[in-house]
């Protein structure tokens, strides 16, 4: 198993931020690794030793509510003002001007924020598996709800109640082993909808298109050998996810969801356009994010190149690791030197 490197702490932004650094002091612009969910910097483990390796300086924060960060009582402390704001307040910590942020699934939809709010602080950004859009016409959730009901698991995240939280946190060691597979292969197109799923961030797996994405009844009523997707996670990297997410539970990282109408009503006149060099890597088989919903992106990201990375599902930087961390090198190398 590849060892991360020492954790590292910052006070940033009214929270103690938990984070890990490696590669060159002197290398700049450095790249930032933002996680989805329910993950943490340590989805990055592959990239973070490729980068450092290569010469390039990485720094992957646990985010706001997960792993070894602070997570505040607060719903409203995980809007994405408080999440674009705490990576400007590691950057202030390491003393660092600008930076290339990489964001998958959440950590997508934060870093193509970066730009809209901190241009002065982002040199480049790069999706993976999560497009840019513009601002959607409704309230995203209005739109879960119209298409797949009130099991749809974003719908079901804002449960005042916690019921989601409290099934994942019943079935941790079950939660990864759900997820971290790899999809079957698809014969059906995408889940209907995906695109305008694509609006807001999700976190996906290779689920079949007839799904109603009702993930924590999923989770409750899963028996992993009847499971025939291949497993991600050697038995060592899938324990380091459970037994982070014991101790920190999964309200954090849920809180995330729970912020979606407020970042939308918030977003409100908020120019969308991204005004920096940017990446969009998308993966063939992502069932929830696929590459059609990176369709018509150059309308609002002018400077954009795409790459396509085949034969993956959704956790593309740990199915596919090598390949990932090959574009972001030979990106970062020939876009900043």
């Amino acid at each position: 198993m590849i060892e991360m490197p020492p954790l590292q702490f910052a006070e940033v932004n009214g929270i103690r931020m938990g984070y890990y650094e490696a590669g060159p002091r002197t290398d700049a612009p450095p790249v930032v690794l933002c996680h989805g969910w329910p993950e943490m910097a340590f989805s990055w483990r592959h990239q973070i030793k490729a980068l450092a390796e290569a010469g390039i300086r990485v720094i992957a924060p646990d985010q706001r509510g997960y792993g070894a960060t602070d997570r505040p009582e607060k719903v409203e402390d995980y809007d994405i003002e408080h999440l674009t704001g705490d990576l400007i307040g590691l950057l202030d910590h390491l003393k660092i001007d600008k930076a290339v942020f990489v964001g998958h699934d959440w950590g997508g939809f934060i870093v193509w924020q970066m730009p809209l709010r901190y241009i002065d602080r982002v040199a480049g950004v790069v999706g993976v598996n999560t497009p840019h859009t513009d601002r959607a016409p409704i309230d995203p959730l209005l739109i879960y709800r119209k298409r797949f009901g009130d099991s749809m698991y974003i719908v079901q995240f804002q449960d005042p109640a916690r019921e989601p939280d409290r099934i994942f946190a019943g079935h941790v060691d079950k939660t990864f082993d759900f997820f971290m597979r790899k999809p079957m292969p698809r014969k059906a197109p995408a889940a209907p909808g995906a695109t305008e799923q694509a609006a807001s961030p999700t976190a996906g797996i290779g689920a079949s298109p007839k799904t109603n994405l009702a993930f924590p009844q999923m989770v409750a009523g899963y028996d992993p050998a009847r499971d025939p997707r291949p497993k991600i996670l050697s038995d060592d990297e899938k324990q380091v996810f459970v037994d982070a997410f014991q101790t920190s539970g999964f309200t954090g990282g849920i809180n995330w969801y729970r912020n979606m109408s407020r970042n939308w009503e918030r977003a409100a006149g908020l120019d969308h356009t991204v005004r920096v060099p940017a990446l969009m890597i998308m993966a063939e088989n992502d069932a929830v994010l696929p590459p059609s919903a990176a369709d018509g992106m150059e309308k609002i990201v002018p400077d954009l190149e795409k790459y396509l990375v085949k034969g993956s599902g959704h956790w593309t930087q740990q199915e596919k690791p090598d390949e990932v961390s090959a574009k972001l090198i030979e990106w970062r190398r020939r876009r900043f030197g």
